[in-house]
């Protein structure tokens, strides 16, 4: 019996998630509110609120069913690519652009993410999750580049932090356009193209290299 009240209480977890996710999507995060919610999932606030402690809480939740860029980059051991970092960043980047692309689920939360997510309040809790997991990214990016660098894939003058706000602004611009407009080009078919005109960049670009004093 405890366990099938278990089991009942993750399913109505799980379909509050995907209730959120579908009116995130339909109206936005701002115009959402928890009662709009429950409607959807046909569960009552009290419910939502024994699962989740607020609209922000809710919000993480659906995001952590999908693989982020910055977080996917965030949370890769060293171990993983200590022997090859830029093919690392690659074959991430390359992997996270196939999976927005062709995972529905991915794409619905990207599109909430980037299109639907109106942060005005810089106290928010989406907002602070969201800047914190942005920087934390970018930091650990520069990291796997200087470790290319160590191992020769890179120049030794690369400057390193202009690098990675150029390749996350590409990558992450090219994602949000398609987003926008997704009929204007197949995002699986020119992501590798893409990315691979971002790394070349890293490697021969003048404008990439630390200015000599």
């Amino acid at each position: 019996m405890a366990r099938a009240t278990k089991e009942e209480a993750l399913e109505t977890r799980n379909r509050i998630i995907d209730a959120a996710e579908e009116v995130f999507y339909a109206r936005g995060l701002a115009q959402t509110s928890l009662a709009d919610v429950a409607v959807a999932a046909d569960v009552t606030r009290g419910a939502i609120y024994w699962h989740f402690k607020n609209k922000a809480d809710l919000f993480e939740a659906m995001a952590d069913r999908v693989c982020l860029p910055m977080e996917s980059l965030m949370n890769t051991p060293l171990e993983q690519y200590a022997n090859d970092p830029l093919g690392h960043l690659r074959s991430t980047w390359i992997h996270l652009l196939h999976d927005a692309a062709q995972n529905e689920r991915t794409r619905r939360v990207l599109d909430i993410l980037f299109l639907k997510c109106e942060l005005v309040d810089r106290n928010d809790p989406i907002w602070i999750r969201q800047q914190a997991c942005y920087l934390s990214g970018l930091d650990n990016m520069e990291r796997i580049l200087k470790d290319a660098i160590v191992l020769k894939q890179l120049p030794a003058d690369l400057n390193t932090r202009l690098a990675v706000l150029t390749l996350h602004g590409q990558v992450i611009g090219l994602l949000m356009n398609w987003l926008f407009c997704p009929d204007a080009f197949d995002l699986a078919e020119v992501a590798e193209q893409v990315i691979d005109t971002c790394i070349d960049s890293l490697r021969y670009a003048p404008s990439q290299r630390l200015k000599q004093a």
